[in-house]
């Protein structure tokens, strides 16, 4: 489809846990996936950070991308995002300047500026509501230990430190504002009013300031899709997902993922019905014309150089398959070695 052409595709995995299935076998689930995406010809493979919220295994971000590093070979591997209200900067340098020594070349670092889910688990990560008011300055303190201009003590550079590492900043609130200023890739979700997306996409472009890491504004929009045969296929596909994240709105747990036939919806309360639709809203699904279409239209509106495509269903052939159309969809050609990127912006 010409209006895809030029985009690169990119998996974004969040290790959730399905009906049955111990923790350990979600994240060896996520090593797998990892594999199957960069043999689709997939350009990266990121992972998610999510504290105490049970059904998620994801917890160590950086911890899970070494194992999908190790296991792989040309994909590039990153994390969608590390929450730097929750870490040190110097911490979260020397972890990303390790897996980039180990792995040179394939490593991304995303990072965003949430907070935990409960007051519970802001209190044991020591930090509050109030601590993502702070990200400009970890994002500034973060490249400082990563580029070696955290000269002045109590700044020191972070070691090891093999070349340029690629930053990325998560869109949430002023997220965009801040990677316009910085001169950085921009991730964004789509799963917001279209204008609304837009209207950050433009903001981010209008001032942008080009930097080391970035000469042009860098878009990648993050989008929850799934592929099937038929529409109605796709959505099915995709109510286990969206049911756990409504149970996650009511409960405080990400429910391990159903298969699509156990999903209760004959018992649900009025809340936990309202919170599906806000949750499927979200989502995009159909054949491949239908999300082609789609994608299309959302790349014309928003001018995205990449798409992160995120999808969690019970069961993983199921999600396989949706992979693959997407990977047919756009034209991926296999197991290839990703393209490089201009040197400016190496991402």
């Amino acid at each position: 489809m010409k209006a895809l052409s030029g985009i690169r595709w990119s998996v974004l995995d969040r290790s959730p846990v399905r009906q049955g299935e111990r923790p350990g076998g979600a994240l060896r689930g996520t090593v797998r996936f990892a594999r199957e995406a960069e043999a689709l010809g997939y350009h990266r493979f990121w992972v998610a950070e999510h504290h105490g919220v049970p059904g998620i295994a994801g917890a160590a971000p950086t911890v899970l991308a070494a194992a999908v590093a190790a296991a792989t070979t040309r994909i590039r591997v990153g994390t969608g995002g590390v929450m730097l209200p929750n870490h040190v900067p110097l911490v979260v340098a020397e972890q990303f300047g390790v897996l980039e020594a180990l792995h040179p070349g394939r490593i991304d670092a995303g990072v965003g500026r949430s907070v935990g889910f409960t007051e519970e688990v802001r209190r044991a990560l020591g930090a509050d509501r109030d601590a993502a008011a702070d990200f400009g300055e970890r994002v500034d303190e973060l490249l400082a230990h990563l580029d070696g201009h955290a000269a002045l003590p109590p700044l020191p550079s972070a070691r090891p430190a093999d070349g340029p590492l690629p930053v990325f900043v998560l869109a949430t609130g002023a997220g965009a504002d801040l990677a316009a200023r910085r001169g950085l890739p921009l991730v964004i979700g789509s799963g917001r009013d279209p204008d609304t997306l837009a209207a950050a996409v433009d903001r981010y472009r209008a001032g942008f300031r080009p930097s080391p890491r970035a000469a042009a504004p860098y878009v990648v929009v993050a989008v929850n899709a799934a592929v099937a045969a038929t529409g109605e296929e796709a959505e099915l596909r995709q109510l286990p997902e969206a049911w756990s994240v409504a149970r996650s709105r009511t409960t405080g747990a990400f429910a391990p993922l159903l298969p699509p036939a156990g999903v209760p919806l004959a018992s649900a309360t009025a809340r936990e019905l309202r919170h599906l639709e806000q949750a499927r809203a979200a989502q995009l699904n159909g054949n491949a014309e239908q999300v082609g279409g789609r994608l299309a239209a959302l790349a014309g509106r928003t001018g995205a150089d990449e798409f992160l495509l995120t999808f969690a269903t019970h069961d993983p052939d199921d999600r396989l398959d949706s992979y693959r159309r997407l990977a047919s969809l756009a034209g991926l050609s296999g197991a290839t070695t990703p393209r490089a990127m201009p040197s400016s912006t190496r991402s």
